[in-house]
């Protein structure tokens, strides 16, 4: 995993990155806080950071609050790192966005201890991320299937999600909140209603076009 390292103090920052190194991390360093501060909020930037509570450009605490307000750059792990050990300075870097707190001088093991915290929640979160993501394309997924309509190619009903089937009218009354009007096309006036004319009445009658806000004859009932 990629850590940045932002210290203005180029011992203190040549420790914590040789530290870094023999735990098998990858280090970027940074001089200052604008370094810092680019640093993190580019593409691709490091996840994790430690970052020297005073520094030249912006602070620490002014980084971790910056970031927190920025959506695409807010899951970051931020440890800040100062010479401050009062409870209210703690609170100060916390409340400010911080993720956790380390004071100066470090012991190494409580470092490294530190980090590897750092690291189990930053997976979590990329874990949880890829399952969000994997949801929302099975949820996309499972639209997009249900924009299918089955449909019967001999008595033309719909087949519904619960694998019933049913009339065309009343699945799209269910489904599409409308009501269905009757009609009766030109074709099928022609193939079915003036067969049944001419047999009952000996004439044929003019087809006239249009549709009925209540249900209309159909071919059983004429």
């Amino acid at each position: 995993m990629l850590i940045l390292v932002a210290d203005d103090d180029p011992i203190s920052r040549r420790l914590l990155s040789g530290n870094l190194v023999r735990w098998n991390y990858t280090v970027e360093e940074a001089e200052d806080g604008n370094a810092a501060w680019a640093a993190l909020t580019r593409v691709g930037g490091p996840q994790l950071a430690i970052l020297d509570w005073t520094m030249p450009g912006r602070s620490g605490v002014e980084i971790c609050r910056e970031l927190r307000r920025r959506p695409a750059d807010a899951a970051r792990y931020l440890l800040l790192l100062t010479a401050r050990g009062e409870v209210s300075d703690i609170v100060e870097g916390l409340e400010n966005g911080a993720s956790d707190f380390l004071s100066k001088p470090f012991q190494t093991d409580e470092l490294r201890a530190r980090l590897a915290v750092g690291v189990r929640v930053l997976e979590l979160q990329n874990k949880l991320a890829q399952q969000v993501a994997e949801l929302q394309q099975a949820l996309d997924e499972v639209k997009q299937l249900r924009r299918i309509v089955p449909i019967c190619c001999y008595c033309k009903n719909v087949r519904t999600d619960k694998r019933f089937w049913q009339r065309v009218e009343d699945y799209l009354v269910g489904h599409n909140q409308v009501d269905i009007s009757h009609g009766i096309c030109p074709d099928c006036w022609e193939r079915v209603i003036q067969p049944q004319m001419r047999e009952l009445w000996g004439h044929e009658v003019p087809y006239e076009d249009g549709e009925s806000d209540q249900p209309g004859p159909t071919p059983e009932t004429v």
